[in-house]
């Protein structure tokens, strides 16, 4: 690893929980706004993990938080991957490994809250998994490498070839970021459930570690989305920015006009968004651009 990369990855585990939190508080104020509210204060995501970890740790049982810290320690190895400019398959292999980790990490209290949560987390998985193997194979076709570090060096952005994988990434990026209308297992809105699926049963730091985790996965998932664009030339990271920025504020809008839908549906609209956008654009790779 050179000096370079080095400087990528400490950046990674050291801003990214700032900037996905500074994310989660526009999130709220703009869904506030959306709502005709006011709205919490910009830095409230802050203010709730550390009141977290102040609390009482009363846990159901021990191994939850090993587990949850085992997703934790995967997820950053996940982002520090990507920005490290490594393979963007194995990047998320690891990706669906930690969240496996958070299956486990539910279904160990033996709540049947958490046990139902846990269950939609993996038909979650199940309905994303399709586009995001076929992002990976895109790319690969595209740019000839599975290689981030490559693939940003290329001379013209991916998404010139890759619209249709761009499209479906996008889509299933509502289902990773727990967004209605795909929030299934778990909401970041109080008033969308009774009790909170997955989370059910974690309270106080562990909690507060999922929570970080998370921010962790959107600046990863966001890292993702402005690799469609980066390209060699140093404009094309401010056109990136500015598509991610967008992205964000899409599904957030979504997020604010959708009402949750069952898991079937969920399932079929992204597998189906996946091999009309996705594959159809997969054929055109394979007999057009003879990639």
């Amino acid at each position: 690893m050179d000096y370079k990369t080095s400087i990528f990855v400490v950046c990674y585990i050291l801003f990214a929980p700032l900037i996905g939190g500074l994310l989660q508080g526009i999130d709220r104020k703009i869904s506030a706004r959306m709502q005709r509210r006011v709205g919490p204060p910009l830095l409230q995501p802050f203010y709730d993990v550390i009141k977290l970890f102040k609390k009482q740790v009363i846990a159901v049982t021990p191994s939850q938080g090993f587990l949850l810290l085992t997703y934790f320690v995967l997820m950053v190895l996940t982002g520090a991957m990507f920005f490290a400019g490594s393979d963007i398959l194995l990047c998320f292999f690891v990706l669906s490994t930690a969240a496996t980790f958070l299956y486990f990490a539910a279904v160990v209290s033996s709540s049947p809250y958490a046990t139902v949560g846990s269950m939609r987390e993996l038909i979650q998985m199940l309905a994303y998994e399709p586009a995001v193997l076929l992002t990976c194979v895109g790319f690969y076709l595209a740019e000839g490498t599975f290689n981030v570090d490559e693939i940003v060096r290329s001379d013209t952005s991916a998404i010139r070839y890759l619209p249709g994988f761009f499209v479906a990434f996008v889509f299933i990026l509502t289902i990773k970021m727990r967004k209605s209308p795909f929030d299934t297992s778990t909401s970041h809105h109080m008033h969308q459930e009774i009790v909170k699926g997955i989370t059910t049963e974690m309270g106080a730091q562990n909690l507060a570690l999922f929570q970080i985790t998370e921010w962790y996965e959107t600046v990863f998932l966001m890292g993702v989305v402005g690799l469609f664009v980066i390209n060699s030339n140093p404009i094309s990271i401010v056109v990136a920015i500015a598509v991610v920025l967008a992205v964000y504020f899409l599904e957030i809008l979504i997020d604010n006009s959708s009402a949750r839908v069952k898991w079937n549906l969920m399932v079929k609209s992204s597998w189906l968004v996946t091999i009309f956008a996705a594959g159809v654009n997969l054929l055109v790779l394979m007999l057009v651009y003879k990639r």
